[in-house]
């Protein structure tokens, strides 16, 4: 049914290394006709991005760098009764397709949003850890990031008043009027490149990440926290 087709929204920016595989695991759902259209919304990708987009038959928005306005855009531009928000190096496991579907068709959820089990696609112990440091972060605050990826209904998407155009915390943002009640987390992997991980340090990475979410809780500006996070 029409009423049940998604527009999948995926902000890049230089995003040719992970973007082919977020693509492809998307490929059962467009085949299965649940996925309507997959918008690409570019903040000025200067590699190869926009031909691997047009290869697979993408939408291509381009605009200012910045993943809130990004996202902002690609939701404008959707045309599907639901809206899946992707990163561009995040692969969805295949079961996500009956995970969607399911939730899609409890009409109860027609005012809930969902969000996916976060994962590394690195093998070592550091990176287990900390898969299970976000899944305790996911139960207890109910506060995925958007390398989680986000299904919601555009009804409710534009209910509780989409992403802002901030340059920084736009996932925080939008969940955080989402609400614990309102949120559910699937059982389903979407695995994320390690490499900034990697490059940055398993826990110096992370110990940033969290000074800047305690700094934007305490209301520092996120066009200031942008600044410490670059």
């Amino acid at each position: 049914m029409m009423a049940d087709m998604i527009s999948v929204i995926i902000p890049t920016r230089n995003a040719a290394p992970g973007l082919p595989a977020t693509l492809a695991a998307l490929q059962s759902g467009r085949e299965s006709s649940l996925i309507q259209q997959i918008i690409i919304s570019d903040g000025g990708s200067t590699d190869g991005t926009f031909e691997i987009a047009e290869a697979a038959g993408t939408q291509i928005l381009q605009g200012p760098p910045g993943r809130g306005g990004q996202l902002q855009r690609g939701a404008v531009a959707a045309n599907g009764e639901w809206l899946l928000f992707l990163h561009g190096d995040t692969v969805l496991e295949p079961e996500w397709l009956f995970a969607a579907e399911a939730f899609i068709a409890d009409d109860a959820n027609n005012g809930q949003a969902a969000a996916f089990r976060f994962a590394l696609d690195d093998t070592g112990p550091a990176a287990r850890r900390l898969e299970r440091i976000v899944a305790w972060r996911c139960a207890k605050f109910a506060l995925p990031y958007g390398d989680q990826g986000l299904l919601l209904s555009r009804l409710f998407y534009g209910r509780v008043g989409g992403f802002r155009d901030l340059p920084l915390m736009e996932d925080v943002d939008l969940v955080r009027r989402i609400g614990k009640r309102r949120l559910k987390m699937l059982p389903v992997a979407a695995t994320t490149s390690a490499r900034r991980y990697k490059r940055g340090g398993y826990i110096r990475r992370p110990a940033r990440n969290l000074f800047c979410l305690s700094l934007y809780f305490l209301g520092l500006p996120p066009r200031l926290l942008a600044r410490l996070y670059e």
